[in-house]
């Protein structure tokens, strides 16, 4: 690999790159060297791919493919708030064995809905502010400049200090570096369905959402264990705004067809960036609500400001997963 005003030295940094690449030859040019470099060196490796790219990248290994645990990104990363967890696991036990890591993830591909790969680019941007801290380790995110949009490829500069093109690792001009304006918590969502449901409640009024929710999910086609799932998130975001959020809140909902949208809004605001995103300990009182939820629905989008907080929840009518 060749660099340029690159530093990837081995230190207490965590180095997010960018990998663009066109077509196989360059995928697998871009990620097979990687992965034997880390494993020649004596690195703890982790791989999160689709199953198409993993099955490229694994006959690119060859024998090295046994020594490489492969996770499946569409299961992992349907719901890009639950990626970062997995990450921290894998870098949590690499440091405990005293092993330096590395890892290549590909949270972003050509079919994702907007809504998705909207939140991908947050989820990106987050990355920095999680592992900021340190231990080092280098986290490779391969992109199909081919299949996605130039807009899709911007984002990604300005959410990876790390830019690899046709085999150059350089530092990304566009880097926007972490803090208030990369954490994602701030950019708008887009406008509700014209034709959602509003709802307004209170402590008094809260078992309305429930039933509300009930009602809306059954008619879209729901499935009776997915409207649970959808109904325990959206009760779980509702009592936050009761108890954090100024002691009221709106829920909205509605479906296009292929899901089912809910959205709990309140006056209330969330600072921490990574909320929802940390696993939380056993003797944490807080927090567990945002990660419950994120684990639950298929999509979760977070927005707080100081004009109030959005979470936004999506079920889809089939798992996408059976």
């Amino acid at each position: 690999m060749r660099v340029k005003g690159a530093d990837v030295s081995t230190a207490a940094r965590f180095h997010h790159e960018a990998l663009f690449y066109r077509g196989d030859d360059s995928f697998i040019d871009g990620t097979a060297d990687f992965v034997r470099e880390g494993l020649a060196g004596g690195e703890a490796v982790l791989v999160a791919l689709v199953p198409e790219k993993t099955a490229l990248l694994r006959d690119a290994l060859g024998n090295d493919a046994a020594k490489v645990p492969f996770l499946d990104m569409k299961e992992i990363g349907g719901n890009p708030a639950r990626i970062i967890p997995e990450w921290q696991r894998f870098v949590d036990s690499s440091a405990a064995l005293g092993r330096p890591a590395r890892g290549i993830g590909e949270p972003v591909w050509a079919d994702r809905g907007a809504d998705e790969i909207a939140e991908c680019h947050v989820h990106e941007h987050l990355l920095n502010t999680a592992f900021d801290a340190g231990p080092g380790w280098r986290l490779r995110c391969p992109y199909d400049a081919d299949a996605l949009s130039p807009a899709v490829v911007a984002e990604a500069e300005r959410s990876h200090p790390l830019l690899v093109v046709d085999d150059l690792l350089a530092d990304s001009a566009s880097y926007l570096a972490a803090g208030d304006d990369a954490s994602g918590l701030l950019g708008p969502l887009p406008d509700h369905h014209p034709e959602a449901r509003l709802l307004r409640f209170d402590s008094e009024t809260l078992p309305g959402v429930r039933l509300t929710l009930l009602v809306a999910a059954q008619a879209a086609g729901l499935s009776s264990g997915r409207t649970e799932e959808l109904i325990l998130a959206a009760h779980e975001a509702a009592t936050n705004s009761i108890r954090y959020g100024g002691g009221d809140g709106e829920l909205r909902s509605w479906h296009d067809g292929t899901q089912f949208v809910c959205e709990i809004r309140d006056r209330g605001r969330i600072t921490l960036p990574l909320a929802g995103r940390v696993m939380p300990d056993g003797e944490q009182e807080g927090g567990r609500g945002l990660w419950m939820i994120n684990q639950l629905c298929d999509l979760v989008q977070l927005r707080s400001s100081q004009e109030g907080t959005s979470v936004r929840m999506y079920m889809r009518r089939h798992d996408r997963r059976t």
